[in-house]
């Protein structure tokens, strides 16, 4: 097994001053720290980065060696799997691990974004996409597909779209990590106005995550070196799906790969939705939220919006879903999101999650995606240790 024991998170926002090289090094020190771990003792070092041109340095993993001079040498390498690039670096440093050719590994996720015109962010996330048939289209056009087939399948969701929008941004008041802490009300999130425009209809722009900078870091670790440390938050079960990249191959009402890695992390934990205590999932749009709780099970086809009404996602529910704000409010610095879902849940289930911490949880979720429902990722972590 293997086991989360420290970690490192910048705030989300903007880190217009600061290099790729200088927030790893920030985090990865961090992790470092917070775990006890010397870096001489690190086998290998992973890092999640998106990047598709957004910065110079397209080349990022050696550059936390500059963590620790006793890093020098240290295999370290790259994982690119569009907004999942993190939970790639996570899995893989994750199977080094489990074979048994790594005792201690550092994981990095790191994006920088907002030095760039929102334009040229939305070109360099579109190559996430099926340049065949999906070329020049944004990812805010892209999940207005996913949108407009819902709607039209089950009809108008616009209110419901507003909601978890205005949760989410509520969560993220109680995360000082958070990018937007600013409460918004439903009726803002669901009117048109100058300030709330469409972007890609039916979605507004408070249906849509944000430009963000910034990087998360933890340090994993065996079974055996875990029986050493303060604290361990342990992988209960994992799985990895990918799916049809071209959207025109998928049923765009359904979460159909999410839902298989989903279903396949929990039947590897041997869990039960009944069983999980909280969960972070990868609201980059108010419309994959939705999807996420109906791949999640929890509610039927076109019925995702029960969960809402009924409270079993919000804050004392007994299923709350992204307490940190999510990416909607927390921020989606692209390559680092899938490690800082890591690190928010491993919080979670220690009892470390501040005043986002949910009552008596110890068992979350994790359940990260890149592109449009393609590379997905989910983790089912425990507590095995607190301090």
């Amino acid at each position: 097994m293997t086991s989360i024991v420290g970690w490192g998170h910048t705030r989300f926002g903007k880190h217009q001053e600061t290099s790729v090289e200088e927030l790893m090094r920030e985090v990865g020190a961090e992790a470092l720290v917070h775990a006890g771990v010397e870096a001489a003792d690190v086998d290998g070092i992973w890092v999640g980065h998106f990047n598709a041109g957004m910065v110079s340095d397209g080349f990022p993993s050696s550059l936390a060696l500059s963590i620790d001079p006793a890093l020098r040498f240290t295999p370290a390498t790259r994982l690119e799997n569009a907004c999942a690039s993190g939970s790639a670096a996570v899995f893989a440093a994750r199977n080094a691990i489990e074979a048994g050719q790594t005792r201690i590994a550092l994981v990095i996720g790191v994006e920088k974004m907002t030095h760039l015109p929102t334009a040229e962010v939305a070109a360099a996330l579109g190559h996430a996409s099926y340049q065949a048939e999906e070329s020049g289209y944004s990812f805010p056009q892209v999940f207005a597909r996913f949108a407009q087939a819902y709607f039209q399948k089950y009809g108008d969701k616009t209110r419901v779209l507003a909601q978890i929008a205005a949760k989410n941004h509520q969560n993220a008041m109680n995360n000082p990590l958070a990018q937007l802490r600013k409460p918004l009300t439903v009726e803002y999130c669901a009117t048109v106005s100058e300030k709330n425009p469409v972007v890609a209809a039916p979605l507004k722009v408070t249906d849509c995550s944000l430009v963000s900078d910034g990087a998360a870091a933890i340090v994993m670790v065996s079974d055996e070196v875990a029986r050493d440390m303060r604290r361990a938050a342990r992988f209960r079960g994992m799985a990895q799906v990918s799916d049809y990249l071209p959207m025109s191959r998928r049923d765009l009402t359904a979460f159909e790969g999410p839902r298989e890695a989903i279903s396949r992390a929990k039947a590897a934990a041997g869990v039960d939705n009944a069983d999980l205590h909280v969960a972070e999932v990868h609201d980059c749009f108010t419309i994959a939220e939705l999807m996420i709780y109906e791949a999640m099970g929890l509610a039927a086809p076109g019925r995702g919006e029960d969960v809402l009404q009924s409270g079993l996602v919000a804050p004392g529910g007994a299923l709350p879903i992204n307490l940190s704000g999510g990416l909607k409010a927390k921020g989606h610095p692209v390559g680092a999101t899938g490690v800082s879902m890591h690190v928010m849940i491993a919080r979670q289930v220690l009892g470390e999650a501040g005043e986002m911490q949910a009552k008596d949880a110890s068992l979350g979720l994790v359940f990260n995606m890149g592109g449009s429902g393609v590379a997905n990722y989910c983790s089912i972590l425990e507590a095995e240790r607190t301090r």
